[in-house]
């Protein structure tokens, strides 16, 4: 063991201020060299100078220029990367143009057949058009389709239907010199009441039906139709009974032959109603009986 702990100690000592004291003088050279050695690189030619100065935020920005021109150019003898293609431009289906531009009702069918201005398009089994003569002095307007119609792509198929046929026959008009239709052309699911956007995707395909086909009167069956129609809120009591216009044609509203099957009260005042319909029919076409 040392005998002279206190004397190796003392020389440990030592030793590190010497090693601390050269460090020191050696930073203190390096700060003082440091001015020259940039004066140094300044003198030197600038592709040299400036490769070994440069700051890093040069040297990143470089990177970035230099990677964007290999991807312009690409590699030498390569030639240059084609500018990506622009989106095509969106198909636009048949449906989502103007149904003015239709001049049949036959080219208004096949304009709409496959619509999908709503989300009923994607739930409908069929396109429900309407059915009847093209030139009918008479037109009648639902709500919407049912399930039967539905299923068979025609207004008024089902009992609701049967019903009409019979009120068409009392007043000596026959179902095919009318022309039926329904305000929506697509069966809301479960039956439910039409929607303001199914309404408004649907309502200029139905002005349209009526500007071709010309009738001299309309009837609406139940309130919704009457309501739509109309552009009121009253209930279908309200509105019945009398004469409306619309768009200069004459319009009698009256209940819809569904709600007569619940509701055999409502019979009546709906003979009474569709009886006003043929006075009106017989005031402006001259006939005392008959369709035509």
């Amino acid at each position: 063991m040392n005998a002279h702990p206190r004397n190796e100690l003392a020389d440990i000592a030592r030793r590190l201020r010497i090693a601390v004291e050269i460090q020191g003088i050696l930073r203190e050279e390096r700060t003082r060299s440091a001015p020259a050695a940039l004066r140094r690189l300044r003198a030197e030619p600038a592709d040299v100078g400036a490769a070994r100065v440069r700051p890093a935020a040069r040297i990143v920005e470089s990177g970035r220029t230099a990677a964007s021109s290999e991807r312009s150019s690409g590699p030498a003898g390569a030639p240059a990367a084609a500018s990506a293609p622009s989106p095509a431009a969106r198909v636009v289906a048949p449906w989502e143009g103007d149904p003015a531009r239709a001049d049949s009702l036959g080219g208004l069918h096949d304009l709409y057949a496959a619509c999908e201005r709503c989300a009923l398009g994607k739930t409908r089994k069929n396109f429900v058009f309407g059915v009847g003569a093209a030139d009918a002095r008479v037109m009648f307007v639902g709500e919407a389709p049912g399930r039967d119609e539905d299923l068979q792509g025609e207004p008024f198929v089902g009992a609701a239907g049967q019903l009409l046929n019979k009120i068409l026959a009392a007043i000596e008009f026959a179902r095919e010199d009318v022309y039926i239709a329904n305000i929506l052309k697509c069966r809301p699911p479960g039956n439910r009441d039409p929607r303001p956007e199914e309404i408004a995707s649907c309502e200029p395909i139905l002005r349209r039906q009526i500007e071709l086909i010309r009738p001299v009167v309309l009837c609406t069956l139940g309130a919704f139709a009457a309501r739509t129609m109309l552009g009121v809120t009253s209930g279908i009591s309200r509105l019945r009974g009398r004469v409306h216009d619309y768009r200069g044609i004459p319009l009698v509203a009256t209940y819809h032959p569904a709600a007569l099957l619940r509701n055999p009260a409502w019979k009546r005042p709906t003979w009474e109603d569709v009886q006003l319909l043929r006075r009106e029919y017989d005031a402006r076409v001259g006939g005392a009986g008959g369709s035509s």
